[in-house]
């Protein structure tokens, strides 16, 4: 992890307001590893610009505070929603994404409002998926 901390991946609002635990188990961890290692560092050198964690790894509890999908990647460490600055940034790390790196999933949230990826940590099953909620 050169451009990221497993600090600024757990870290949420929600989880301080409502006091919900929000630490990884070290299977999370090591999956947080390899999304970083695997996605999101090599995306911060070729965008060259900071990058935003909006929400990283959730525990249960408090994906369910935010509303997440019950079978939800950010529960196992292998997710995060990111953000640029802007919607065009934001199309930009998609992009990048989409054309330089592995991924499970890649989706555009809200017209690119924020971008969710996703990346599984053995490598082998990622499939490559995109997707526009």
């Amino acid at each position: 992890m050169k451009h990221f901390t497993l600090k600024e991946l757990c870290r949420s609002n929600v989880a301080e307001v409502r006091r919900i635990d929000n630490k990884p188990n070290q299977q999370q961890i090591d999956s947080l590893t390899a999304l970083v290692d695997n996605v999101l560092d090599p995306l911060r050198e070729r965008f060259k610009r900071p990058i935003i964690i909006n929400s990283g790894f959730r525990s249960k509890d408090l994906n369910g505070a935010v509303g997440g999908a019950y079978n939800s990647q950010h529960m196992k460490g292998e997710a995060a929603d990111i953000y640029a600055g802007t919607k065009e940034g934001n199309r930009e790390l998609f992009e990048l994404i989409r054309k330089h790196l592995p991924f499970d999933q890649l989706i555009n949230e809200n017209d690119f409002s924020w971008i969710h990826v996703s990346y599984r940590a053995d490598g082998k099953n990622n499939r490559g998926e995109m997707l526009k909620l």
